[in-house]
């Protein structure tokens, strides 16, 4: 039996393409009046407003790897991962074809997301070092995990009109965040560049020139009303990056637990 995928206020979810209770949405219009995080989680799922990433994410769903030819997969949008009152925000990419894409949870299920999760609980930051399935058990304490496109894009490659598509849901997951989240870490150049607009019309100032991106950069972003949010560039944690050792397992840690502790997230010494 496979595991049964629950977004929060919301029905169980069996199926693949249709499941009851998560609504169609042809684009995020309306989305800065989604109230709380699970309500825009729900929103998220239902979306299908970029046809070429839609074609994708269900084609895979259908055809599947060998390996995985007994699952159902998720294929729709991934909404984050974590609590809502996260003081850290993890910020990637895009969820993997085989992995976010199969399993409907941010970095669960593939390569990526087995080193991420291992180090979260390095630091003390979630409950157990893996990241199986949507039913796993998996906790995560002080941080949530998001993307700026949604969507499993083919080659992992969202176009540049994907993503700006996609940034109201970034931009409003900001916004529900506000209260609570006082850094953010980000997970490669295109997470970084995606980020930035949305930080500033989320209400943080960005610097000008905007910032570059390189691993372990730090910048905070004052708010005009409300905390300053600080600012982290972390190297993806894709197996290109991981295999050849330009990201190793202690250089995500130390970034992690800087960023953990800028944000005031309790850590593991």
């Amino acid at each position: 039996m496979l595991p049964t995928l629950t977004l929060r206020d919301g029905p169980p979810y069996r199926g693949t393409m249709d499941p009851s209770g998560l609504p169609d949405s042809s684009a995020p219009s309306g989305v800065h009046d989604v109230p709380s995080l699970p309500a825009l989680d729900r929103r998220i799922a239902g979306c299908r407003a970029c046809p070429r990433l839609v074609d994708w994410r269900e084609e895979v769903a259908r055809t599947k790897r060998a390996a995985f030819a007994d699952w159902t997969y998720w294929g729709r949008p991934v909404p984050g991962f974590g609590p809502p009152d996260a003081r850290l925000l993890i910020v990637g990419l895009a969820p993997a074809a085989h992995g976010g894409n199969r399993t409907g949870r941010m970095f669960t299920g593939d390569r990526s997301g087995d080193v991420l999760y291992e180090a979260l609980y390095d630091v003390g930051l979630a409950s157990q070092p893996t990241s199986a399935h949507a039913e796993d058990g998996l906790e995560l304490y002080g941080v949530r995990v998001t993307s700026p496109v949604h969507c499993a894009p083919p080659a992992n490659r969202p176009t540049p009109a994907e993503r700006d598509t996609c940034r109201p849901w970034l931009l409003q997951e900001l916004r529900l965040l506000r209260p609570t989240v006082r850094a953010a870490l980000v997970l490669g150049a295109f997470g970084w560049q995606a980020a930035l607009p949305a930080f500033a019309e989320a209400g943080w100032t960005v610097p000008r020139p905007r910032p570059a991106f390189a691993h372990g950069t730090r910048v905070t972003l004052p708010a005009p009303e409300g905390d300053d949010l600080h600012l982290f560039g972390c190297f993806h944690v894709s197996q290109r990056n991981t295999f050849t050792g330009k990201l190793t397992p202690a250089m995500l840690r130390e970034v992690l637990r800087t960023a953990a502790e800028a944000a005031g997230a309790p850590t593991r010494k």
